[in-house]
């Protein structure tokens, strides 16, 4: 299963976040039952089999005519699911800067936003509960999960605003540990919490491990994509010539060529990537490593997994 499967030029027209998302959840699913998952459960129920003893009030007594079967109408305090998708606005998010943003060459946040809006069409499909939390150098904006039309395309259209490009005056360093804090009193009942970030804090490490800790106290299940853009963060491909490096959130700038400081870099990365990876596992936190240029298939198919063994 892979990126060709799926033609992303058809969406560019579209423009629709919410319909762009129903596509890629479908050309998912189409990609999933081709591949070695084929039988992979992705079944979307209205109903439920009647339980001998409560009320019939929510019975479909047409669909008992067609079938002479008793099934019950399932509503929002039944859903199988409740998730609470988490994004990252902030600045750093914004990267890599490009003439043109598009679903083959996205920068985080776009990445993000449409990962996120696949995310909940599969929920939507599967009448399960979203809510979503934006934050930067604070809770931006949240809601409860619920899984009704109007609050679904209130969300899509939440999602829609961060496309548009941010104001310099408007740009916002990252406090990802006050808002996982803040963001884990605020959710009141169990849930998957999926989070979107790529975790580029200059707070402690610990204080971030403290938040996702606090997650998982409240009894939620986590799943953190850790997003980046593999080429330039990761690997630093750049070409051995002088650069001067801003950071998007602080303003510092930093004139060094590539070359000098490749080595150093990567060894700081990974020094980083494996304690995130060691402490994600000690908290059963589990950790997807992102890199933007691979498409969503992985964010789906790490989504119905995880639903699979949670339910």
């Amino acid at each position: 299963m892979n990126s060709e499967q799926i033609d992303i030029n058809q969406f560019r027209p579209l423009g629709n976040i919410e319909i762009i998302a129903k596509q890629l959840v479908e050309g998912f699913i189409t990609g999933l039952h081709k591949s070695p998952f084929h039988g992979f459960s992705v079944e979307f129920a209205e109903y439920r089999p009647y339980n001998t003893g409560e009320s019939t009030r929510n019975i479909d007594w047409k669909l008992y005519g067609r079938t002479d079967k008793l099934f019950v109408k399932q509503y929002e305090e039944e859903t199988n699911l409740r998730c609470q998708v988490i994004i990252d606005t902030s600045s750093s998010m914004y990267f890599p800067q490009r003439q043109k943003l598009s679903l083959e060459y996205p920068n985080k946040i776009y990445f993000s936003v449409y990962a996120a809006a696949a995310i909940m069409q599969i929920m939507k499909q599967q009448r399960d509960a979203v809510g979503l939390s934006l934050f930067s150098n604070m809770v931006d904006f949240h809601s409860q999960a619920k899984s009704s039309t109007i609050h679904l395309k209130s969300l899509f259209h939440e999602l829609e605003r961060l496309l548009k490009p941010i104001p310099i005056e408007e740009q916002h360093s990252t406090d990802i540990t006050n808002s996982l804090h803040e963001i884990a009193e605020r959710i009141h009942r169990r849930s998957l919490v999926v989070i979107f970030s790529d975790i580029f804090d200059n707070s402690k490490h610990e204080d971030l491990f403290l938040a996702l800790q606090h997650l998982k106290h409240n009894k939620h299940d986590v799943i953190l994509f850790h997003v980046y853009d593999k080429s330039l963060e990761i690997d630093f491909d750049f070409d051995n010539k002088p650069y001067k490096f801003i950071d998007v959130e602080s303003g510092n700038t930093l004139k060094v060529n590539a070359s000098e400081i490749k080595t150093h870099y990567r060894k700081a990365i990974k020094a980083f990537k494996d304690e995130l990876k060691v402490r994600c596992g000690q908290y059963q936190v589990d950790l997807v490593e992102t890199d933007i240029n691979e498409g969503f298939h992985h964010v789906m198919l790490t989504y119905l997994l995880k639903r699979q063994r949670l339910f």
